[in-house]
């Protein structure tokens, strides 16, 4: 969910808008994205099943967008994504903070291909409301942050979160490929034996 890469878009986009009513604005946006997330860990299964989409592919296609996700934390653009979104004195709605910011296409791949791992429904939900919980705290302290961490140590936060995120991201690739690649070659085997 990045919650300190997205610290410095969140403090661009509300800036206009007084603090108290920023919290509410977070507070909402963030209620949107776990409520999406939260689809897509139930319905996202049977969606891909739909699509005739095997689940190495969705793991190999979320490591891939994470992967990219995760190049721009570590190297930005020169013009920034802080310079694109346009704070104006219309509050967002749903995009762009919960979409894609939080409930983004990395999130919501990784929430399919996790759930799907895990037996235990519970477990997943407790897992994603835990990672909601981290990311709402660290959000509605969005302006303490600014002040104690300044600019560049948001930045420097990022670029590590961007780091790790790249090794998880790596992770869920290889997994992928390897499941695609033992898939191919047993049925090939069963070719070859019939």
């Amino acid at each position: 969910m990045d919650p300190i890469g997205n610290l410095p878009l969140y403090i661009n986009v509300l800036k206009e808008i007084d603090a108290k009513r920023q919290r509410k604005i977070i507070l909402r946006e963030l209620i949107i994205a776990l409520l999406i997330i939260f689809v897509f860990s139930f319905l996202g299964e049977g969606l891909m099943n739909f699509l005739k989409i095997q689940p190495d592919t969705i793991q190999i296609a979320g490591g891939i967008i994470l992967f990219l996700l995760c190049l721009k934390m570590i190297f930005p653009p020169a013009h920034s994504a802080k310079e694109k979104i346009p704070s104006s004195q219309v509050e967002p709605f749903i995009v762009p903070l919960a979409v894609p910011l939080v409930a983004g296409p990395g999130v919501l791949a990784a929430v399919m291909i996790y759930t799907r791992q895990e037996q235990n429904s519970f477990v997943m939900l407790g897992a994603i409301l835990i990672a909601w919980l981290a990311t709402l705290g660290i959000l509605m302290s969005a302006s303490w942050f600014q002040k104690i961490l300044g600019e560049r140590g948001i930045l420097a936060i990022e670029r590590l979160m961007g780091l790790i995120l790249t090794l998880i991201a790596v992770e869920m690739l290889l997994s992928g490929i390897s499941t695609f690649v033992r898939g191919l070659h047993n049925h090939t085997a069963a070719i070859m034996g019939l």
